[in-house]
């Protein structure tokens, strides 16, 4: 690899007062990046991919689809293998990453920009773990129930842990205000707020006195993620009005809103629905409970559901508005993955006020969705084909090294040396 750095060399230069130095600045040849290399600014924004790919291959589910037709199901285990394959290489890659630059694992978890998307990777794990009900369960025994059960409770204890974690990080992060503020803020509570969506996914094939402890565990952190995201709402509004929309790269990212109301009216109507039969603590007629839950149920999502629809909205006209100016960053698979929330809901409320009308509207959105992962697919081997992204001062983790290694007391030439090289910079001594 070619590297690209300054160098500052003195001369001697004689005058009437005595020798003196003159600096001349010597500049190498700008930097190359070639092969694996590319590999050091592999991200964790790179599992929005897996995560938007997962989400899809849920919504094709026929279970999840108003309107059917041969071999919808079989499309949809096509991408759901395609999603794990996709995780599986791009665990493999920021592994790789980690082991060949071990500083990167702790700078990519401190960076203000690359650390909230730290979430991502554990949204692509909901989607695997939520689609194993569509498409596992009904072709494989009892034992696949077992092992979804274990693996929503792992999954619920170690999204919750990462959730404070990373708000730790975010809250005591000084580089952060208030006018960089975006809805990916919200990211680091997503992952925790879908073990709502896993739960009412898988809950139906589980025996009663397991089901009723998910049920209320996934309504818990659905509750937590939603408040969590109220929160964040009224700094992202307060951010809008004193300073308008985020900037053109950053709009994309505006859709990441659009999620948590979306998901959690989507799992309040599907945990509502499959309330386990024969749990009579309400009553002894749990079909009256079941009715009573589900009538309360369609009424608070469509309550909530009504803020994703006007989130959504803001961030249709934003991004409108800088089309002709977007160049592909990894946030745009965020035209694609809080969507997929938005589409169920809208599908799952159709089908309880069994309205053909809203559902005919789920289904067209179903078919929008498609297009729009294909488009951002193009964009994306694109973007890494003329090295847009995945390359040196091209990526999430872009001029974080360059603040860090200035209060480290690094000089210029180290900085450009660090930023193009991947060297780890010089230590600041006592």
């Amino acid at each position: 690899m070619l590297q690209a750095h300054e160098t500052v060399t003195p001369t001697d230069e004689s005058s009437t007062n005595g020798s003196s130095h003159v600096l001349v600045k010597v500049t190498s040849p700008p930097a190359v990046e070639v092969g694996l290399d590319r590999l050091r600014h592999f991200t964790w924004a790179w599992f929005t991919w897996p995560m938007a790919t997962g989400g899809l291959g849920l919504l094709l589910s026929p279970n999840n689809q108003p309107h059917t037709f041969q071999g919808l199901e079989v499309i949809g285990k096509i991408v759901y293998i395609f999603d794990l394959i996709l995780f599986s290489c791009v665990v493999a890659a920021i592994t790789y990453r980690f082991i060949r630059w071990p500083y990167a694992l702790r700078s990519s978890l401190t960076h203000p920009t690359e650390s909230l998307f730290f979430g991502a990777a554990f949204l692509s794990v909901a989607s695997i773990i939520a689609s194993i009900a569509q498409y596992g369960i009904p072709s494989c025994g009892y034992w696949l129930v077992v092992v979804y059960r274990v693996l929503f409770w792992m999954y619920f204890a170690i999204t919750f842990l990462v959730a404070v974690g990373m708000y730790s990080l975010l809250f005591t992060n000084p580089r952060l205000r208030i006018q960089d503020m975006t809805p990916a803020w919200d990211l680091p509570i997503f992952p925790f707020m879908l073990c709502g969506t896993v739960a009412s996914s898988g809950l139906e094939y589980q025996p009663k006195e397991y089901a009723m402890p998910m049920l209320f565990a996934g309504l818990t952190a659905q509750g937590l993620g939603m408040m969590v995201s109220m929160c964040m709402y009224a700094s992202y509004v307060r951010r809008m009005i004193n300073y308008g929309f985020p900037s053109p790269e950053s709009r994309p990212g505006m859709f990441i809103a659009v999620g948590p109301p979306s998901f959690t009216s989507l799992a309040i109507i599907n945990l509502a629905d499959k309330w386990p039969a024969g749990y009579t603590y309400f009553g002894p007629n749990d079909d009256i409970t079941r009715q009573i839950l589900r009538v309360i149920a369609l009424v608070a999502a469509v309550f909530i559901w009504s803020l994703s629809l006007w989130f959504f909205s803001l961030a249709v006209v934003s991004c409108i508005a800088v089309a002709k100016t977007l160049r592909f960053r990894l946030n745009w698979w965020a035209f694609v993955f809080p969507n997929v929330g938005f589409t169920l809901a809208t599908i799952d409320i159709g089908r309880t006020l069994q309205s053909q009308g809203v559902m005919w509207v789920g289904s067209v959105m179903t078919i929008g969705l498609v297009i729009v992962y294909l488009f951002v697919l193009i964009h994306h081997m694109r973007a890494v084909w003329n090295k847009d992204i995945l390359y040196v001062g091209m990526d999430e983790d872009k001029a974080y090294k360059a603040e860090r290694h200035s209060k480290l007391g690094a000089t210029p030439s180290d900085l450009e040396h660090a930023t193009t090289s991947g060297a780890k910079p010089p230590e600041k001594a006592d």
